[in-house]
């Protein structure tokens, strides 16, 4: 069978048309691959044809032997230029088909840097958090600049300039952080009414303190105006805390007093008690005269701008001396009418009863002087003398009334409680219905606990009281973020402070210095071991304090605010309240190996029991003054004990040699014994011109040739001394003495 001549002259069989198909893809790739290697092929010619032309011209300048040959090359011209066109065809076609190809895949879009942002103080840890890195990030960023790598923690505060660094090195941006504003919310507060007209205002009865130094008869003398046993029900005859009592008079007239005590730990709450009272009556004793606390209710009457009423009491002893009593007041600007002064002096006493009225009257008619009145009508407002809690009635204030009229029913604010008033009684316990200016009332009701001092003002319904509560504990709660803001910046500044000093410290210091010096700081770090976390534990006393009522709570500290012994044993003050003590406090005292002490508070057999098992100390007392010894006692019992000498005999030394013992000489003190008697088995020291210059103890002790262990009174002996350097000197004193472990006491001295 013939077959048509292919292209080029191949004879090859014309293929089947139903299988070109197929073939059609595997052959353009083969030409695909044929143009790729021409192309190839003629890219190596040019290059070759390149350099034997370069070749030729240098030949031509150097050697004419070579013409003919460079003529020849030149002769074909058509060569090289059927090459090139070659090649730009082939170079074409690839770049045309890279084209369409590029333009079937899109560019990829250009990112933007990430933002992150960033605020001054930025820890390592919040840094890292922000940017979404780990914190290995911030480290490796860190790597080669001025900062000291190994001295990072986590915790630790990153300067501007560092936290610039780190978001540079990390190719991102940085935005600081604009503090968010807290909207400005309305002052929700409840305030007093404005001042009152005077049309509407009426008499009121005075409200007196009663003042004066401790024992000076104060709760006897009150005893005898209101006619009850005040004083027989206290406990030591002592009054633990203010009460408020209302006191008519058989010409009809009423006074209310506020007992306040007479304590110097009570400093505080008799100060309060100067803040609502209209006249002090001050209790002198006249064969005592002015005390330390006499002065401190001087004081405090003139604070408060406080007219005094002068009572000398005891005034029927046999001792007695008021008129003593009256000069001594002059030096504190305490003038008595009998003086050319204002102040009126009654001499009474509290015991027998006698002038009482007289007392009484002076005090309604400076009263009267005074023109006291207040606004009976609209809302009320007072002052918490005393709160406490009570089991089977929850908290319970006695307050004055200063404005308006109490009802029950009344919604109240005090401080950061309030109350809606259940049951209002007397000082005697009886319920009342009302309590106008002036008259002291007890006050059920109360969602928390009020303290003492606090400002009674009443509101109109029970929103508008819970909402002047949340403003004042929002108000409380800003201020304690201002405090604590100021105090991180501080702590940070301070932080920044030692970091700085550490880099300097290590910045000179070759790395295996600087980590053997490291090692060595945290060695001293390492948690103390159990003997000497014992002897740390046992400079510390901790203390939890629970009392009856605020007022004797609020006594109890500030007598504790005056400890300032605390290079001796630190005083720590864990927890305080009011109540009875609970299995919390016993808790409590057995983390912190603490002591409770109670005052006027109960503790159940249970707790007691549950204290025991624990090993926690609970004292109880109904008298500060117990309280605070106790707690003397207590702190100079973590103390550690002092070594006191005790002298047991003296000799003077009237001669000295030497003796040869061996083959070295001993010196020897010839002495007699002057006072009590030297024995061998103790302690001696040698004294100089009245200056110690040895202490320890003989070596021997001789009568004269004869070894013995005991002097006494009026004998010679010889001795010598355990240290060979000292020498003896006519009219040196040799003491002998013993050394005894005495309790330490602690220096606190809380005032009285």
């Amino acid at each position: 069978m013939d077959c048509p001549a292919g292209p080029e002259g191949d004879l090859r069989p014309l293929q089947n048309p139903g299988v070109l198909g197929p073939r059609r893809n595997m052959n353009r790739k083969i030409l695909k691959l044929e143009n790729l290697l021409r192309f190839h092929t003629i890219c190596r010619q040019l290059h070759s044809l390149c350099q034997r032309r370069m070749l030729a011209q240098w030949r031509h300048m150097f050697s004419s032997a070579y013409a003919v040959h460079t003529a020849q090359l030149y002769t074909r011209p058509w060569q090289t230029d059927a090459l090139l066109r070659a090649a730009l065809s082939q170079r074409r076609l690839l770049v045309t088909k890279k084209e369409k190809r590029s333009q079937k895949s899109p560019l990829p879009s250009t990112k933007s840097k990430k933002e992150v942002e960033v605020w001054l103080g930025m820890t390592v840890e919040e840094l890292a958090r922000a940017m979404e890195k780990d914190i290995d990030c911030v480290y490796e960023s860190l790597m080669n600049t001025a900062i000291d790598i190994d001295s990072l923690e986590t915790h630790s505060r990153l300067d501007e300039v560092w936290i610039k660094e780190v978001i540079k090195k990390s190719g991102m941006k940085l935005k600081w952080s604009k503090l968010k504003q807290d909207k400005v919310r309305e002052n929700k507060d409840a305030v007093k009414r404005p001042q009152a007209d005077p049309a509407l205002l009426i008499p009121r009865s005075p409200v007196v303190t009663i003042m004066g130094h401790v024992d000076h008869g104060k709760t006897t003398l009150l005893d005898k105006l209101r006619k009850t046993q005040v004083a027989a029900m206290e406990a030591g005859g002592i009054t633990q805390h203010i009460g408020a009592f209302l006191v008519s008079l058989p010409s009809g007239e009423k006074i209310t007093f506020l007992d306040t005590p007479g304590h110097a730990a009570f400093s505080a709450m008799r100060a309060r008690g100067t803040q609502v009272t209209d006249i002090v009556i001050l209790v002198v004793a006249a064969d005592d005269g002015v005390m330390k606390q006499t002065v401190e209710s001087i004081q405090h009457a003139k604070d408060a701008h406080v007219p005094i009423v002068l009572a000398i009491n005891k005034c029927d002893k046999a001792e007695a001396d008021p008129e003593k009593v009256k000069k001594e007041l002059l030096a504190y600007d305490v003038v008595c009418e009998d003086y050319g002064g204002d102040v009126q002096a009654v001499h009474v006493s509290a015991l027998t009863g006698e002038n009482m009225m007289a007392l009484a009257e002076a005090t309604i008619a400076l009263a009267e002087m005074l023109e006291l009145k207040a606004d009976p009508t609209g809302a009320v407002e007072g002052t918490v003398i005393e709160s406490f809690t009570d089991k089977g009635r929850g908290p319970v204030t006695t307050a004055i009334i200063q404005r308006g009229t109490l009802r029950k029913g009344s919604i109240l604010v005090a401080g950061k409680s309030w109350a809606k008033v259940r049951l209002m009684f007397d000082e005697n316990g009886r319920a009342v219905n009302e309590a106008y200016p002036s008259m002291p009332v007890g006050i059920i009701g109360w969602r928390d606990l009020p303290s003492a001092g606090d400002e009674i003002l009443e509101v109109e319904s029970e929103p508008r009281a819970r909402e002047v509560v949340d403003w004042r504990k929002y108000e409380q709660e800003q201020e304690k973020n201002k405090e604590d803001l100021k105090l991180i910046e501080e702590k940070r500044k301070e932080h920044q402070e030692a970091h700085r000093k550490d880099r300097e410290k290590y910045g000179t210091v070759h790395w295996k210095e600087r980590s053997y010096i490291k090692y060595r700081e945290k060695r001293q770090q390492q948690p103390l071991k159990p003997k000497e976390k014992l002897e740390r534990d046992s400079n510390v006393l901790p203390v939890i304090v629970k009392g009856d009522v605020d007022g004797s709570v609020e006594a109890i500290l500030n007598v504790m605010d005056t400890y300032d012994a605390s290079h001796e044993c630190e005083l720590d003050l864990v927890h305080f309240g009011v109540g009875d003590i609970s299995e919390n406090d016993v808790n409590l005292a057995e983390t912190f190996h603490g002591v409770i002490y109670g005052f006027n508070v109960n503790a159940g057999n249970v707790i007691q029991q549950l204290a025991a098992k624990k090993g926690v100390k609970i004292k109880l007392h109904k008298i500060i003054y117990r309280l605070i010894e106790d707690l003397q006692e207590e702190l100079s019992s973590r103390l550690p004990c002092i070594v006191e000498e005790h002298p047991i005999g003296e000799a003077s030394i009237l001669a000295t040699f030497s003796i040869t013992e061996g083959k070295k000489k001993v010196p020897v003190a010839g002495c007699r014994v002057q006072k009590g008697q030297i024995e061998k088995q103790k302690k001696f020291k040698l004294i100089r011109n009245g200056h110690v210059i040895w202490k320890g103890s003989l070596i021997s002790l001789k009568h004269h040739k004869d070894d013995t262990s005991v002097v006494k009174t009026g004998m010679d002996c010889g001795l010598s001394l355990d240290e060979e350097k000292i020498e003896f000197k006519v009219g040196d004193a040799i003491i002998c003495y013993e050394e005894k472990e005495v309790p330490a006491k602690t220096s606190w001295d809380p005032g009285f």
